[in-house]
């Protein structure tokens, strides 16, 4: 890897500079220009010759997601940058901010001066775009123990790194990737050759990289893939980052995760750009699981049931967003869907029939109603038999800062504001209470008067305004006059 870097930095500055390397039996040329070196070989007496050669101006520390790590800022220290003396700077460069361990990189970056997300990569031209496709294991995947804040390595390969499940990821490099240089992220080092063994046996001229092999034995590996000798290589961690070949068109993802940043590390090998080279196609192997594990469509903002099917993640994500700005109402369970799926429930989605929320019933007794992911609402009635008064209680979802807040309404006016909805249905639920033997009465969930005959006219209005279903009773009228004002806003 750091040669390729070398290579890189010397086609760039000229033959005029010397670009030397630090690393292993190799010293860097005392009139170097520039020094590349791997951290594992700048023990503390090394570096204090490299220090003593020449004054380093510019300190670029490529993946500094790792900056934070102790050993790391040892070096960074023996340097002087954390010392109000220094004269020079550092630099960080990463595809990941997130770190496994959760550290934040403000413990050694004073700030981030420059940023641009997957999206306006692509866009601008610098990456490939993604396609994808969501292969479903049908293997159970509940696992207790972690491992920073990703799965627990043993526990995960004993679960994965079966013949059935291997068989359906080599079948499906197979036939989705013939033609594709691909790499396929494994869990430990017995996954990725019993994957690769599998590869074999089907024909697909495959190899493993891990850490434990000899430099001359991997550079062969290596060698071959670009050639087009191997088309698929297994690896465990090794290809995740500092490895630059621009032919590489998929990436199998064998290995469940929960990390965004191990995630993005691992798609990133297959989006440099290269010539003849249109685009990366991403296979998810996706596990039985209610864990949140991150894919493709997780990636760009869509649910992880999202199917792809070879579509370009990003113009997927773009109409998704958009079919959800126009109907935040529609909601799914958790299965494989498509745009097209989505586009058949909005055409069928009747706003009367959304169910309300288990953890609502399981606290209250009240009619509530649900208005999808908008919030909830209640209708009564106050005051005495004779002169009843009718009252539109509802509790919407805001955004307050970034954070979730539910904001409370009677009959358009606000009440209150709450943290969690539990606890202004609670709050709501008593002060209906405190109303009155009526709308102690009327607010009940099974109160005769939920079950009346809707009005027909102003049914026949509702649905010109924009309701596609009929009420037929009282409360699914009241409850779709609420659907149109908070919901599509309009009344």
């Amino acid at each position: 890897m750091l040669y390729q870097a070398k290579e890189k930095l010397q086609n760039t500055l000229g033959s005029n500079h010397i670009v030397s390397i630090e690393q292993g039996n190799q010293y860097a040329d005392p009139n170097a220009k520039v020094v590349v070196a791997s951290l594992r070989s700048l023990r503390a007496d090394r570096f204090d010759v490299l220090i003593r050669q020449g004054s380093f101006g510019l300190i670029i520390y490529d993946e500094c997601h790792h900056a934070v790590a102790e050993d790391n800022q040892r070096i960074l220290k023996q340097v002087g940058v954390f010392e109000p003396s220094f004269q020079g700077f550092l630099v960080g460069f990463t595809a990941t901010t997130q770190r496994a361990d959760g550290k934040a990189l403000l413990e050694v970056f004073d700030e981030i001066v420059y940023s641009r997300n997957l999206y306006q990569m692509i866009d601008d031209g610098y990456l490939v775009p993604l396609k994808g496709y969501r292969i479903s294991t049908e293997i159970t995947l509940d696992l207790n123990k972690t491992q920073g804040l990703d799965f627990n390595t043993e526990e995960l390969e004993e679960k994965v790194d079966i013949q059935e499940r291997n068989g359906l990821v080599a079948r499906s490099i197979l036939e989705l990737a013939r033609d594709r240089r691909t790499i396929c992220f494994c869990v430990t080092v017995a996954h990725a050759e019993h994957l690769s063994k599998t590869l074999r046996d089907l024909h697909v001229p495959s190899a493993v990289i891990h850490g434990e092999l000899k430099s001359d034995e991997r550079a062969r590996i290596l060698k071959d893939f670009r050639e087009g000798i191997l088309q698929v290589l297994t690896n465990v961690g090794v290809l995740t980052e500092g490895f630059d070949d621009p032919g590489v068109s998929c990436v199998a993802m064998a290995r469940p995760t929960k990390s965004e940043a191990l995630y993005i590390q691992c798609v990133g090998r297959g989006m440099r750009l290269a010539d003849q080279k249109e685009d990366c196609l991403v296979l998810d192997f996706v596990d039985l699981s209610h864990l949140n594990l991150v894919t493709l469509p997780t990636l760009f903002g869509m649910p992880k049931e999202m199917n792809l099917f070879g579509e370009r993640a990003d113009e997927v994500a773009e109409k998704y967003e958009k079919l959800i700005l126009d109907h935040p109402e529609v909601e799914w369970e958790a299965e494989s869907l498509t745009i097209q799926d989505l586009r058949e429930k909005i055409e069928v989605f009747d706003p009367l029939k959304i169910k309300l929320s288990p953890e609502i019933k399981a606290i209250s007794d009240k009619g509530w109603c649900s208005l999808g992911q908008r919030g909830i609402v209640l209708h009564f009635f106050s005051g005495k038999s004779s002169s009843m008064k009718f009252n539109e209680l509802a509790i919407l979802l805001t955004s307050e800062s970034g954070a979730k807040r539910y904001q409370v309404l009677l009959n358009d006016h606000e009440m209150a504001r709450f943290s969690t909805v539990e606890q202004a249905v609670s709050s709501c639920d008593y002060e209906v209470d405190q109303m009155g033997y009526v709308a102690q009465q009327t607010s009940q969930c099974h109160s005769p008067w939920r079950f009346n005959q809707a009005d027909g006219d102003l049914a026949l209005n509702m649905r010109a305004s924009g309701l596609k279903v009929l009420p037929d009773t009282l409360e699914e009228m009241f409850r779709g006059q609420s659907y149109l004002k908070y919901v599509l806003k309009k009344g």
